[in-house]
């Protein structure tokens, strides 16, 4: 095989295995590639071996039908030839009249003597045609053998001229250069295939990626699609097969009714949280009132009293949660940016937190930081994660709240000393109503939205957070806010 055709494979087969590489095993373009790939290849190996058999039929049996008719005609022209002549003299002449570049005859008497042989031996060696005249017996139907790297096809017959047996004939036609030449078509038929089925299947590959990439536009754009887009979103495809367009207006159906379902659970939320808060402040006022008059209750009244005033203002500041996240939801959640100096409000939060929380709170803070932000929710947002420290730290450790800033932001962190938090759950912390531990929150009055309210306020203000965790160390929460010069 010539050297440049080596390595022509040899690129095709890198290639192929880079392409593979890339390829998910399981994925629809893979399987329609390899089924049409393998029927393409079953189509066209089926066609090449067809060709090549009817090919090497025609060969052989020109050759096949030639031979039987010159051992069918040898009989006939000795007999004729004996008329003019002794039998072995004509015996000869027709061989010698039958014999031609290819094509050898001998005759064999009963007792294996040989009675007469061509004479011409171009294109066959005399040690050869002697080989071939040692076989005994020939089939009386053309076949064809193999010797020594060369093709023959033999035949014999018997011979009887005037009612007497002069033995047999035997005809040989060398098509060792036909054959070779059949062999290299073959060779040069099938590398031809080989390369045509892979040629095919690259087409079949980019043709089949082409068609698949409605689909993967869908699946990119359904990719992005959060519960705030919902209202707005709708999926258009410009040049997409009538299947896949159908598919899109299914899911524009199937988004709308998510749209409408996600409304109505924000405006069930809203509704319900600002309806019972009113109320309960109400019943918290006079829970409050009465408390205050507590010189006529009992001691088990005053303790009812005390938990049921808890528990309601519980309730009402997770109405208060509830109410901020509809309304981020909604989009009615307003903030007052403004410049705010960062140093003075976190001074001011960790005195309030250290009154009511009696922890040692210590702040660090190289420069004076000015932030654009809403003073009262990034007020909100330090109490939040303040308490959220106190809660999941032990008594004795101090909370420390670190200012700093780089580039064009500012960092607040807010570090405890806890247990820390495990890493299969840092993502999901900042999640509605997710907790770490139930039975741990459920003690320490948690429910589960703090941080997701630190997450939707911090975010309307345009900046993040993010949280840092290592069990038995503590947790570092990280606010990150644009400054402002």
């Amino acid at each position: 095989m010539p050297i440049a055709l080596l390595t022509l494979l040899k690129l095709i087969v890198n290639e192929i295995t880079k392409i593979w590489r890339k390829i998910d095993a399981c994925s629809l373009r893979l399987r329609l590639t390899v089924g049409i790939a393998v029927v393409s290849a079953l189509g066209i190996g089926s066609i090449a071996i067809w060709a090549g058999w009817e090919m090497q039929k025609i060969l052989i049996n020109s050759h096949k039908q030639n031979i039987e008719h010159i051992a069918v005609r040898f009989p006939r022209d000795v007999e004729l030839y004996s008329e003019m002549m002794p039998p072995e003299t004509g015996v000869q002449k027709a061989i010698n009249n039958l014999t031609s570049t290819n094509i050898f005859l001998w005759v064999k008497s009963p007792d294996r003597r040989i009675l007469a042989t061509s004479t011409t031996a171009d294109n066959l060696s005399q040690a050869r045609l002697t080989q071939l005249m040692s076989l005994a017996e020939m089939p009386l139907n053309p076949q064809i053998h193999q010797i020594n790297q060369r093709y023959f096809i033999f035949c014999g017959n018997s011979l009887q001229v005037q009612g007497k047996d002069l033995g047999k004939v035997f005809v040989v036609q060398d098509i060792s250069r036909e054959q070779l030449m059949f062999l290299a078509s073959r060779r040069s038929m099938g590398i031809a295939s080989f390369l045509v089925i892979i040629v095919i299947t690259g087409a079949i590959a980019f043709y089949v990626q082409r068609s698949l990439q409605p689909l993967r536009q869908l699946s990119q754009m359904t990719a992005v699609i959060s519960a705030q887009d919902l209202p707005q979103t709708q999926l258009h495809l410009e040049n997409a097969p009538k299947e896949v367009k159908e598919l899109a207006q299914t899911f524009n159906m199937m988004l709308s009714r998510l749209s409408q379902s996600w409304e109505q659970e924000r405006q069930f939320v809203s509704n319900v949280s600002h309806e019972l808060r009113t109320p309960l402040t109400i019943v918290h006022g006079y829970l409050q009132s009465v408390l205050r008059r507590q010189h006529n209750l009992t001691e088990m009244q005053k303790e009812a009293l005390a938990t049921a005033a808890s528990e309601t203002e519980h309730t009402i500041r997770l109405l208060q949660d509830l109410l901020d996240l509809a309304r981020a939801d909604s989009g009615y959640l307003h903030f007052h940016i403004q410049p705010c100096m960062l140093n003075d409000l976190v001074t001011e939060i960790v005195g309030m937190a250290e009154q009511y929380s009696e922890r040692v709170i210590n702040i660090e803070a190289s420069d004076i930081i000015q932030v654009k932000a809403d003073r009262n929710r990034l007020k909100q947002v330090l109490l939040n994660l303040i308490d959220n420290a106190v809660k999941y730290s032990a008594p004795d450790t101090p909370i420390f709240i670190n200012l700093s800033q780089q580039g064009q932001e500012a960092i607040i962190q807010v570090c405890d000393q806890g247990d820390g938090i495990p890493l299969q759950y840092q993502s999901r912390i900042f999640e509605r109503f997710y907790r770490v531990d139930e039975s741990r929150n459920h003690a320490t009055g948690g429910t589960g939205l703090g941080l997701s309210i630190v997450k939707t306020l911090v975010e309307g203000m345009g900046g993040s957070v993010s949280v840092r965790s290592r069990l038995g160390e503590g947790s570092v929460f990280t606010v990150t806010l644009q400054l402002h010069y």
